[in-house]
């Protein structure tokens, strides 16, 4: 799994792509579960209560495994999966695109369909403020007062980030590190002796 990946911080502003007719509304989310989806949907049913169709696309976390597209009673694979496809090629997770669509009167085709979702999807996520996510693990140390000055330059030196700390009658400090090193650098901390460390799940 990547350490990073890229997604979106606040909800895109509506676009507006028309073709022969039909109106095609653009929306991105910034995503934390499926489970919002439906109430995101919800609101744009509410929005545009004209509008025959509400289609979109999901992805969360970095492993590319988890996402879903659907065509809203499109024709199979015309609207969603071209959302999707611009997910995938802006590099983006942790989002929904939604397409909403009113019909102008005059049928597009499959093709022209497939053109019109996948050109709205774009023109939103171009105007999404896009950043970068680190995926990072938890990793506690365990050391004393005298190793103290020790702890905190090896965390300034790694510019790793404290989740907690307790500092009473012993020392303890739970840092966040990228989770592709988490092993590694729980090995690296213990080379340090007396200061321990373990990774936490």
């Amino acid at each position: 799994m990547a350490d990073s990946y890229k997604t979106i911080i606040k909800p895109t502003d509506e676009i507006l792509f028309k073709e022969r007719g039909s109106k095609f509304y653009g929306y991105a989310f910034p995503l934390k579960s499926d489970e919002e989806v439906n109430d995101l949907i919800a609101t744009l049913r509410n929005r545009h209560p004209k509008a025959g169709h509400h289609c979109y696309a999901w992805k969360l976390g970095a492993d590319h495994h988890n996402y879903r597209a659907n065509d809203d009673g499109e024709p199979s694979h015309s609207a969603g999966d071209p959302i999707l496809g611009q997910i995938n090629s802006f590099e983006l997770s942790d989002l929904l695109v939604v397409v909403s669509r009113i019909f102008g009167g005059t049928k597009l085709g499959v093709g022209g369909l497939i053109s019109a979702y996948r050109e709205t999807a774009k023109l939103a996520l171009e105007s999404a403020d896009v950043r970068l996510r680190t995926i990072t693990a938890a990793i506690e140390i365990s050391f004393e007062y005298p190793q103290m000055s020790q702890v905190m330059r090896f965390i300034d030196d790694g510019k790793y980030s404290i989740i907690s700390q307790d500092l009473t009658a012993s020392c303890i400090i739970t840092i966040a590190a990228p989770m592709s090193q988490q092993e590694h650098i729980t090995a690296v901390i213990n080379k340090m002796y007396p200061i321990k460390a373990k990774a936490m799940d």
